[in-house]
């Protein structure tokens, strides 16, 4: 049984910054990405960062481009979102997730392609 643990949340003001961690319990067989979404209350879960484990390729959201940045420590088992800039529009419940066969580009925000998920983690940024 493989685990994700999201660590680094909590509450900011506008223009500040934050660092999320997600640490995985096992090495996940097959794994080629992991993703960052987030989900307000109500709404779809949207993807806002993803990595190939392999390539270390990123892809980002719009939003989260040029603020954003996702990282990888694959000996720890462990990726990162470094979130700069922040607005009130970012809050929201953060997830990580890791799957096995997705594909490149705008496919690794699709939700249903990733096996495993953390329980997610409040990011709260006021105005």
């Amino acid at each position: 049984q493989v685990t994700l643990v999201e660590s680094g949340g909590g509450s900011v003001q506008a223009g500040g910054s934050l660092t999320l961690s997600c640490e995985r319990s096992a090495y996940v067989d097959g794994l080629n990405y992991m993703a960052w979404f987030r989900q307000v209350s109500g709404k779809e879960r949207e993807g806002v960062a993803s990595i190939s484990a392999v390539s270390g390729l990123t892809y980002y959201f719009d939003s989260a481009e040029g603020r954003f940045t996702i990282s990888q420590d694959n000996a720890k088992k462990t990726v990162f979102l470094q979130m700069d800039s922040l607005k009130p529009e970012d809050t929201a419940m953060y997830y990580c997730a890791a799957g096995v066969g997705v594909p490149t580009g705008h496919f690794s925000f699709d939700v249903w392609r990733y096996k495993y998920w953390g329980q997610g983690i409040q990011v709260t940024v006021s105005s």
